[in-house]
């Protein structure tokens, strides 16, 4: 059976997932180290792991797999879970697979190369839009259809 899991912590998408799974009646799992107020929902569970660098993560990859689809802009984490069979989506709606995830983790290693050896560097990321999380739906949407069924 198909669980979409969600690496909520920072999570701009939760209220969406839910709303998505509700609708495709499939069960969610938010994970994250607390601060989350669980739902109402019965399809969806509130997992709330000890403090600590990579404990969500570590639940989340110990926990996914074929037929599953995991939300998480962590790419590491995104890694581990295409190697468990899962499909995986960021928030911003772009969908990980085996074939863009090399390449994304080697950007992100270099950016973070690039970052340590200018200390005056104060690049960040683009603000989380309106078109991102319309994206966001219309993947969603696309990866449990096609998780459902596989």
């Amino acid at each position: 059976m198909t669980t979409l899991y969600i690496d909520a912590d920072a999570c701009p998408v939760k209220g969406e997932a839910e709303r998505v799974a509700t609708r495709m009646r499939v069960p969610m799992v938010l994970v994250c180290n607390g601060g989350l107020r669980p739902s109402q929902n019965p399809l969806v569970s509130l997992v709330i792991v000890d403090e600590g660098p990579d404990v969500a993560d570590q639940w989340i990859a110990d926990h996914c797999g074929a037929g599953d689809v995991v939300v998480t802009a962590d790419l590491p984490l995104a890694d581990r879970c295409l190697k468990a069979g899962a499909r995986v989506l960021k928030h911003d709606g772009e969908v990980l697979t085996e074939a863009n995830i090399g390449p994304r983790l080697a950007t992100r290693d270099l950016m973070a190369d690039i970052r340590a050896a200018d200390p005056f560097h104060r690049g960040g990321g683009s603000a989380f839009s309106k078109a991102d999380r319309a994206q966001f739906l219309q993947s969603l949407d696309r990866l449990l259809s096609a998780a459902k069924r596989a």
